[in-house]
């Protein structure tokens, strides 16, 4: 995935959860921009940190640029939270991404697909009649090779991991899949002291059946790709940096 008009900025402020000042490099010129993540990041977006601005104006729009990346230390972070849906749909029609446990391969995937009362990020169906869903979660926290997932409480994320136990109970085949949107990674986890509830579904799920994946990513300023999978340990020990 390659963004058209990237330019870099200065970060200012975030006046709320969709909106912040940044200053381009180029020019100086104070913007405005649209934030692509409504989770916290209060260990990415700090003031004066270099973050990466895609120029997409329309009369539609009330801002002119989306900020979609930050530097943190030597490396990119990615903060669209529209790009791991693409990515992981991407990634399991390319064999990029492999779901364990299939016996056939995959033949037909459709995102945002409706069962009970969720909507999933993906179905699909596979040469061997299997049929399953995968619910995709961008990861963008991040402390001493640690990723974690959520940076604010989530209670959408919480009704999919439950909706996958009943959907795994009804012969599906169900995965979370977390991509981590940036490069330099030991392990995945969940963040417990966050969400104790979610901590507590997926550790229910993964007794249930549904498996649970994370894959990284090489990112630049202009740039996200899937990389290769990574480890995820639900009893993974993680500090917050925003504690």
């Amino acid at each position: 995935m390659k963004y058209s008009a990237i330019h870099l900025a200065i970060f200012i402020e975030r006046s709320n959860r969709f909106i912040a000042r940044c200053r381009l490099l180029e020019t100086g010129e104070e913007i405005i921009t649209h934030v692509k993540n409504t989770g916290r990041s209060k260990e990415l977006l700090l003031p004066e940190v270099l973050v990466a601005v895609n120029h997409q104006p329309s009369a539609k729009r009330k801002t002119a640029y989306d900020l979609i990346a930050v530097k943190k230390g030597d490396m990119w972070i990615n903060i669209d939270s529209q790009i791991p849906n693409a990515l992981a749909a991407e990634g399991i029609l390319t064999g990029k991404i492999q779901l364990s446990g299939l016996k056939g391969s995959i033949n037909f995937l459709k995102r945002e697909y409706t069962f009970e009362h969720s909507k999933f990020d993906i179905y699909f169906e596979t040469d061997q009649q299997e049929k399953g869903f995968v619910e995709v979660k961008g990861m963008t926290l991040e402390n001493r090779g640690i990723g974690a997932f959520p940076d604010a409480p989530t209670l959408r994320g919480l009704k999919h991991v439950e909706e996958l136990r009943v959907a795994q109970s009804m012969s599906y085949h169900c995965y979370v899949l977390f991509v981590v949107q940036f490069p330099t990674i030991q392990a995945a986890t969940i963040h417990r002291e966050m969400q104790p509830a979610l901590y507590e579904a997926v550790k229910m799920a993964v007794a249930d059946g549904v498996q649970i994946l994370a894959y990284n990513c090489d990112v630049d300023q202009e740039n996200i790709s899937i990389k290769k999978v990574v480890p995820f340990d639900l009893e993974q020990k993680f500090i917050d940096p925003n504690q």
